[in-house]
């Protein structure tokens, strides 16, 4: 379900992708990717009325501000978020850093970096075993050469302390961002945009694969399940196998071009929130993709996802 309809009235950017939702202060919020600086809105209810609040982040040496997250410790707001600098226009020199904030709100101020590049979509946890990182790095050589999700444990919310294991990869065509991208023969494929979250026995870290472009665009998991010390101790496997394509959410008669998600739970039950644009939506000269959610059953290492209008 659409959840932001733009007024024509608003000042707001047509789309809001890779959106990242929290509840604090009794409200609602959802930070988004944009070139200029970190998307935010606001809603007193998760089916209500939206506010763009406009750009609570931004640095005038920094652009290309993609999939930003927003963790409250001890209160205060750590937004890791990834951008490249002004003057360097490969993306893959993108690096994940850190702001901070005593409001949802913000303003956030810089920190510090805290990946080297390339480093994208960072989701910072806390359990019972300390502070965790998932993020995104690259790999040139691997037979599905590409883009995939790692796990390391955090020192403090601006350390990692760099000994990080591989938790997702690529295993299907289904997930090839581009064919022969940087040689003949050696197709790119992405995996990306982890959100980790735990019920009972079962960890749980959702994923992206492919691009928002391609008709295979989707969002994916893989399960753990026991007890640990460290999370990296886990082996996640892909649901239901790394050999079968079986989407959680995907293009359907409503929209398309569904993925990157975070989760919410709201009066008991669990959201899946992405982005995704209507089916016969024009194509504009900006992303149009708007932030969504849709009810998202958790059931034993399982979870199902209604798509809806």
């Amino acid at each position: 379900m659409k959840l932001y309809h733009r007024k024509p009235q608003d000042n707001a950017p047509l789309g809001q992708a890779d959106p990242y939702m929290i509840k604090a202060n009794g409200n609602y919020y959802v930070y988004a990717t944009h070139e200029k600086g970190v998307q935010l809105y606001k809603s007193s209810s998760l089916f209500g009325e939206w506010e763009f609040l406009g750009f609570c982040y931004s640095r005038e040496c920094e652009v290309s501000y993609w999939a930003p997250s927003v963790i409250e410790l001890d209160g205060v707001f750590y937004m890791y978020y990834s951008t490249r600098y002004v003057g360097n226009d490969d993306v893959h020199s993108h690096r994940i850093k850190v702001a901070t904030s005593t409001s949802p709100e913000g303003p956030f101020e810089f920190k510090c970096e805290l990946l080297e590049p390339f480093s994208i979509d960072a989701h910072v946890i806390k359990d019972d075993t300390g502070l965790y990182i998932f993020y995104c790095n690259n790999d040139y050589d691997s037979v599905r050469a590409g883009t995939f999700i790692m796990l390391d444990k955090m020192v403090d919310p601006f350390t990692v302390e760099g000994k990080p294991v591989r938790v997702v990869v690529s295993s299907l065509d289904e997930e090839i961002f581009q064919k022969d991208r940087f040689k003949v023969g050696q197709h790119w494929h992405t995996i990306e945009g982890a959100f980790y979250f735990k019920e009972g026995d079962y960890h749980y870290v959702m994923y992206s694969g492919s691009a928002y472009e391609k008709e295979t665009y989707f969002i994916g998991y893989s399960v753990a399940k026991g007890e640990t010390d460290d999370l990296r101790k886990l082996n996640f496997k892909k649901y239901p196998d790394d050999n079968t394509y079986k989407p959680l959410v995907c293009k359907n008669e409503y929209l398309e071009g569904s993925g990157h998600n975070s989760v919410i739970v709201d009066n008991g039950k669990y959201y899946c929130i992405y982005h995704a644009r209507d089916i016969g939506e024009p194509v504009k000269d900006q992303d149009t993709r708007t932030f969504r959610a849709d009810e998202m059953v958790v059931d034993n290492g399982v979870l199902s996802v209604t798509l809806t209008k």
